[in-house]
């Protein structure tokens, strides 16, 4: 499963509590996408509540959803954060 860091953690706390939601099951969604150029790739998106079919990881603090491509893709990263200029951004490493 899916590994989220302290900072990848305290950074979807922060992209989440931005988005305008009034929700308390909101979370970070990741899920699997092609481009248009056909290049696979990973969307983020702030997701009121999980689909049906998502896999949920806990972390300290707000939830992050997965979709079922997503989750088998990341099963064995690490999500980290890292804060530069003002703008997050998210890495995935081998756990």
């Amino acid at each position: 499963m899916l590994t989220i860091t302290q900072d990848a953690a305290a950074a979807i706390d922060a992209v989440v509590d931005s988005a305008p939601t009034d929700s308390d099951t909101a979370g970070l969604r990741i899920s699997r996408r092609v481009s248009p150029d056909g290049q696979p790739g990973l969307e983020l998106s702030v997701a009121e509540a999980p689909a049906a079919d998502d896999a949920v990881v806990a972390s300290e603090g707000t939830p992050v959803f997965l979709d079922p491509e997503a989750a088998q893709l990341l099963d064995d990263k690490v999500l980290d954060a890292k804060l530069e200029d003002g703008q997050v951004g998210f890495t995935l490493r081998e756990q």
